[in-house]
């Protein structure tokens, strides 16, 4: 795995793979960033348990982090198919797992759509144990900001959901933390197409041409990467973007809300507006994603965003008397739901 900072941009040749047992077989960064957020996740629901801000017992937590990865893997790849790529509900081919549903390497996941699924999950889970939802949603929003943040990475390991290119006055000198991705070189409309035919000496002349470049830069082959760089376009990493807004920011404005007892549903509302308002934010730096609904400049993402807000609000509304809960800040255990 590596990332090539030269004096100008970074190139991305990062490894999907952690390791490979064999060629093509073995974790992957993607995986693992998703095994990650929920081992997080867990912790963070035994810590709230424990201290007894919520009814959940340390115990129950298993169970419902269990339903919650089934709600974010179910809702996640559902959304990405319903939001993004419905013909994948039609496609079947001869080759594992046949149905174009299945096949999460193919569009991946919608972070919209995981957040619907946890949502049934929590109902599901509050309904079983004679909860308010509130009781399982809060410290679930709570839990959930390192696995979005984990998430974020993983893309950028991927080299997918690209930023959009910086300014064409910063092209000439970009900033240390911009990205080139070696990929641009397959695109059709390839600015520097002519340029980059005088690269084929520094590649094997037996492979196809440019795709055999992409492979010597990810392969780290020297000299390519030098000679390559200064060729290609330098992007906003919206994916970091989205890393820190997700991982990062949401987790601290939610701690900070909850370091003394609220109404139970407030820190949920509230995690439904910073996450639609900051990824309003960062969807300003990223690629729409090709074919995506779009409204004049506001893309799907976006309008699924302001839906976000738009619930959180009625939230904060309809849960402003309810019972308080939490208190991150108290002194040990607290009585659930008995602070007015």
């Amino acid at each position: 795995m590596s990332l090539v900072l030269l004096a100008e941009s970074v190139l991305h040749t990062v490894d999907p793979f952690a390791f490979e047992i064999a060629p093509g077989v073995g974790p992957r960064w993607y995986g693992l960033s998703y095994l990650a957020g929920f081992v997080v996740g867990w912790l963070i629901l035994r810590a709230v348990a424990r201290r007894g801000l919520v009814p959940m017992r340390v115990e129950q937590v298993g169970d419902l982090v269990t339903a919650v990865v089934i709600g974010v893997l179910v809702g996640g790849r559902v959304g990405h198919v319903l939001f993004y790529d419905r013909p994948l509900l039609w496609t079947f081919d001869g080759s594992f797992p046949w149905w174009g549903l299945l096949a999460i390497h193919r569009g991946g996941m919608s972070s919209h759509g995981g957040v619907i699924g946890v949502a049934i999950v929590c109902w599901w889970f509050a309904r079983r144990h004679g909860w308010r939802i509130t009781d399982v949603s809060d410290p679930v929003v709570l839990a959930a900001g390192p696995g979005l943040g984990f998430g974020r990475l993983a893309n950028l390991v991927n080299g997918e959901l690209w930023g959009k290119p910086l300014p064409e006055a910063m092209q000439a000198s970009p900033p240390w933390w911009s990205i080139k991705y070696p990929e641009e070189v397959l695109d059709p409309s390839f600015a520097n197409a002519e340029l980059i035919e005088n690269l084929r000496p520094l590649v094997d002349p037996a492979r196809p041409f440019p795709q055999s470049l992409v492979d010597a830069a990810y392969a780290g082959r020297p000299g390519v990467s030098e000679a390559l760089l200064p060729l290609l376009t330098a992007h906003h990493p919206s994916q970091l973007y989205q890393a820190i807004t997700d991982g990062l920011i949401i987790p601290l404005v939610l701690a900070l809300i909850w370091l003394k007892p609220r109404p139970s549903g407030i820190l949920s509302g509230s995690f439904f507006i910073a996450y639609g308002l900051l990824r309003m934010t960062t969807e300003q730096f990223r690629e729409p994603d090709f074919g995506v609904f779009t409204v004049g400049p506001i893309t799907l993402p976006m309008l699924l965003s302001l839906a976000m807000i738009a619930i959180g609000i009625f939230m904060l509304v309809i849960w402003r008397h309810a019972p308080r809960v939490g208190g991150l800040a108290a002194r040990g255990a607290g009585a659930v739901g008995t602070v007015q």
